[in-house]
């Protein structure tokens, strides 16, 4: 209203004095509106120094609450630069103990705020400006209707649109983002081609948004859970498990972030912190670091800090723990029957770690906690009682994560549209619960039209307070302005994003990152004096598995070390001809690639074929575990058996290098082999070298 007084005014006087009045656009019109602040003076957001190393945003912030990055000119200044400088934001502290003073100036406001260093320590503590013009997050909210407020908590996918996939923006998906207010986006891998068309997506997806920035994220795990089609292939979390070296993990995090972050995308959905304490899990397995929670919380906690550094959003995932189970929760609803002091001790242990270390989000489990939460529910599936999944429950993620684990950050539940959920429950009830139980995110909703109107009804009705839903938004717009997912007031170019994505995606250094991962995550279970291969020029190498999976790339890496390699393609039994043809061979080479307790029961094909080339030829015959390392159970009287973990390319190289005694094996197993009557076959740490 004074804004609009103000302005009748000055053409009154203009047209009195017969001045033409020039209307005020752009940042001039912005600025008599908004207020300079210093991000990090802002109650509950934080950021890790990095390197001696602090950024610092500076936001214009409007009466009506809504908060932008400044994009004119600024003058920042230092008090003391004995202790730190200042360029564009970024701090840089010398090393000298000290108090600083560090300021920015737009011409018109002003903001600082107070770091102190305390060298000995090599801590640097921040001393926060206090008042109203920082409650930025309450401004927002107070403004916010609850459309917009309801919208933050929404985080849809659109991997196909019309039955085609989505790789670029269409109006549709556009008028959806706007018209309800998104808060983020999941990307999957019909969204990507390659760098430079995700880096447009990514930038779109943000131009669609009119407020506030969306968090885009992703499943970027490495391994079997790599999204993106273009840039480094990390093998995975439990081939870092394996490697040992928090060190590698946090270098792994940090390419993967630093990806991640130039084509436009600001959140990961990991690390995985499950502890795959169960042989027989289908859905989490080479997903995990480990079956030992230790392991896990210390690489887990090392990964993040990687992500972080890039300044990407990481999500730890899946609490309170799905590990233990033996049911994908994609497909149907698993329990893990565990009290709470086996719980705290195991399952939990590495997501209160993280929590201690400020994890961004921890993403929940579709998966029963009975000793936990026994509240039933009626299934809509059959109409019989079912006990309710960690995700619907307030008791698991208000009353133990909240209160007795103390965590504050983001809470996003896993996919609303997995048939652990989608089997037993509604969409809208499905959404309903989980917001009443304390997600703040719901990932994947079915129909977000419906879902919407679900919630708006429900917090009208009283069913949902309002109160409840204003405390997720504040939690999710103070993890945007932790990771400066904020809109900016005037955007680089889309030409200036892609050239930047193509310099950073698939970069020459975070390749030599992933060689290296690969290289110290190979594991040497067994070798009955077989390895490294001292092959003649004229023996005969054979290399026997599926080009389905993958062993046509273990075929490829032989034979950059062999010339005389002749190759079998199956997954079954060879016929005799087959075994015939190989009669003459030095050594075999037998890749196996198993998900599931089928395919590794020693009935399945590949541990049949595997067996018969053990017992009927006499070459020695070197076995590799592409993906399970519970393969090597069903064939123990094998040669030599090495584990890889992963089917990425830099993997399958590792794992030649490693037989013909390039690489020196150093992987330890990061998990407990079985044999088939449950005794142990090889310990938990064992690995061997040359």
């Amino acid at each position: 209203m004074k804004k609009l007084l103000r302005a009748i005014k000055t053409s009154l006087i203009a047209a009195l004095l017969f001045i033409p009045v020039i209307p005020i656009s752009g940042e001039a019109a912005q600025m008599d509106t908004k207020e300079l602040v210093i991000d990090l003076n802002i109650p509950h957001v934080m950021r890790e120094a990095e390197d001696h190393q602090l950024q610092l945003n500076a936001l214009h912030v409007g009466n009506d609450g809504q908060f932008m990055l400044v994009s004119g000119d600024l003058k920042w200044e230092s008090s003391n630069r004995k202790v730190a400088s200042v360029k564009n934001g970024k701090v840089t502290l010398s090393g000298h103990s000290g108090r600083v003073f560090i300021s920015v100036s737009d011409g018109r406001c002003s903001d600082q705020i107070t770091l102190r260093f305390k060298g000995k320590q090599d801590k640097i503590l921040i001393e926060k400006q206090h008042g109203n013009r920082y409650d930025v997050i309450g401004k927002a909210i107070k403004n916010m209707t609850i459309e917009e407020k309801v919208g933050q908590m929404l985080m849809p996918d659109f991997r196909t649109w019309n039955g085609e996939n989505v790789t670029a923006m269409n109006d549709d998906i556009a008028r959806l983002v706007k018209d309800y207010h998104l808060g983020g986006v999941i990307l999957f891998s019909e969204n990507t081609i390659d760098t430079a068309q995700t880096a447009r997506l990514a930038s779109a997806f943000q131009d669609a948004a009119e407020t506030y920035a969306l968090l885009v994220s992703i499943d970027q795990e490495g391994g079997i859970v790599t999204r993106l089609k273009t840039g480094t292939d990390f093998p995975g979390s439990m081939a870092l498990g394996a490697a040992r070296s928090e060190e590698m993990a946090e270098r792994a995090g940090k390419a993967i972030g630093e990806e991640l972050n130039a084509l436009g995308i600001n959140m990961n959905f990991g690390p995985v912190l499950d502890v795959n304490n169960n042989p027989d899990n289908p859905v989490i397995a080479v997903r995990s670091f480990s079956e030992n929670p230790q392991l896990v919380a210390d690489l887990g906690n090392a990964y993040i800090r990687g992500l972080h550094a890039a300044g990407t959003a990481a999500t730890a995932k899946h609490f309170p723990g799905h590990g233990d189970t033996a049911v994908d929760s994609h497909i149907g609803l698993s329990e893990v029957p565990h009290n709470m002091e086996r719980l705290k001790q195991v399952e939990l242990y590495p997501f209160q770690k993280a929590m201690d270390a400020g994890i961004d989000a921890i993403m929940t489990a579709h998966v029963t906690f009975p000793k936990v939460d026994d509240t039933k529910a009626i299934s809509k599936a059959d109409g019989s009682e079912i006990t309710i999944p960690a995700t619907l429950s307030y008791k698991v993620l208000t009353e133990l994560m909240r209160k007795e684990m103390g965590y504050n950050g983001v809470i996003v539940t896993d996919a609303l549209e997995m048939g652990a959920i989608t089997t037993h429950f509604g969409p809208v009830d499905a959404a309903i619960r989980a917001v009443q139980a304390g997600a703040d995110i719901l990932l994947m909703p079915v129909g977000i039209e419906a879902v919407a109107k679900g919630l708006y009804d429900a917090v009208n009705g009283g069913d949902i307070s309002i109160k409840r839903i204003e405390e997720s938004v504040a939690r999710i717009l103070t993890l945007k302005l932790n990771r400066s997912i904020v809109k900016q007031e005037v955007e680089p170019s889309i030409a200036e994003k892609v050239a930047n994505a193509l310099k950073v995606v698939g970069s020459e250094e975070h390749k030599k990152v992933e060689k290296e991962a690969a290289a110290k995550s190979i594991t040497l279970v067994k070798n009955s004096a077989v390895l490294p291969l001292k092959a003649a020029k004229g023996d005969k190498i054979a290399v026997v598995g599926s080009s389905s999976f993958y062993v046509n790339l273990l075929l490829k890496e032989v034979k950059k070390h062999h010339g005389n390699v002749t190759y079998i393609n199956t997954q079954n039994k060879l016929s005799a001809a087959q075994l015939d043809s190989i009669s003459d061979a030095k050594y075999i080479i037998v890749g196996t690639y198993t998900s599931s307790v089928d395919g590794r029961a020693p009935r399945a094909g590949q541990m049949l074929m595997t067996n018969q080339l053990i017992s009927q030829l006499n070459a020695p015959v070197i076995a590799v575990g592409i993906r399970n390392p519970y393969d090597v159970m069903s064939y123990p009287t094998v040669d030599a058996a090495l584990l890889q973990y992963s089917y990425r390319p830099a993997s399958f190289e590792a794992t030649a290098d490693t037989i013909f005694g390039k690489n020196n094996p150093s992987g330890k197993l990061p998990v407990t082999i079985y044999n088939q009557d449950h005794s142990v076959l090889y310990g938990f740490g064992h690995g061997l070298g040359y």
